[in-house]
């Protein structure tokens, strides 16, 4: 669904995403350089609801690397300094109150619900549902972002379940992906091929595939013909969509 102009600017691409209300795809910035407004309706605090501001978190990250203006908002009551808290821990960006912001808008192109799958939330307007998340409790102690990767390790209309061997395995696989960043970022750099950088924006661009954007990863990681300059450029590009903090361990003893 995304649309590529493969001899022109990757700024002109489009993030297309699913409208829960209708089935039907629609552009998430409709106008060019016009603002759109993503509303986050958590309803309540849990981890669906953690998963419902990641979704609007990375909505957010998609519509700005395209060059499009975002304002973010938070539309819930019950439990803000929780939510808040355990957005902040998952490396989500903060969000505005929506009740501060519901006298009126700024005259915003596009306005974006993200809500929870069969919740009560049917705000007017384009709706991204999220499924729910099953979930043992998660280990109080350890890095908040192998929660993040386990998260975003299935598609937002797929449920998750959390479980130990989810998290161990998102653990290890951050963990790996974090010392093989560290030690690319020490040879040459070189430029992230453009079928590779077609390939993420294809993917989180096509109703924010975001599996399929770690599977690019997993086939750069490894990939034969790709320099190791290129696999860091990569990494480093697409985290500005994950926010996994790839680079976290740049400088650190081997």
């Amino acid at each position: 669904m995304a649309a590529y102009d493969r001899a022109g600017a990757y700024a002109r691409s489009v993030l297309r995403i699913i409208d829960a209300r209708t089935g039907k795809p629609v552009d998430a910035a409709p106008a060019r350089r016009g603002l759109t407004r993503i509303e986050a309706h958590t309803e309540g605090f849990d981890v669906t609801a953690l998963r419902v501001l990641l979704v609007a978190d990375l909505l957010v990250r998609a519509l700005e690397l395209g060059g499009t203006p975002v304002w973010a908002l938070l539309d819930e009551e019950r439990q803000q300094a929780e939510l808040r808290a355990g957005a902040a821990a998952l490396g989500i960006r903060p969000f505005e109150d929506g009740r501060d912001a519901a006298s009126g808008g700024l005259g915003e192109a596009q306005v974006i619900h993200v809500v929870r799958e069969g919740g009560d939330a049917e705000p007017d307007g384009v709706r991204v549902a999220v499924a729910p998340v099953r979930s043992e409790a998660p280990p109080r102690e350890g890095d908040p972002a192998a929660l993040r990767l386990a998260l975003l390790s299935r598609r937002r209309d797929v449920p998750v379940r959390l479980d130990v061997a989810a998290l161990a395995e998102a653990h290890d696989t951050l963990a790996r992906w974090r010392r093989a960043v560290a030690g690319w970022a020490q040879r040459p750099s070189r430029p992230i091929p453009d079928e590779v950088r077609t390939e993420l924006r294809t993917a989180w661009e096509d109703d924010l595939d975001v599996p399929g954007v770690l599977g690019v990863l997993r086939w750069v990681e490894t990939a034969p013909e790709l320099s190791d300059g290129a696999r860091f450029e990569t990494y480093a590009y697409a985290d500005r969509l994950l926010g996994l903090d790839l680079a976290r361990d740049l400088g650190s003893p081997a």
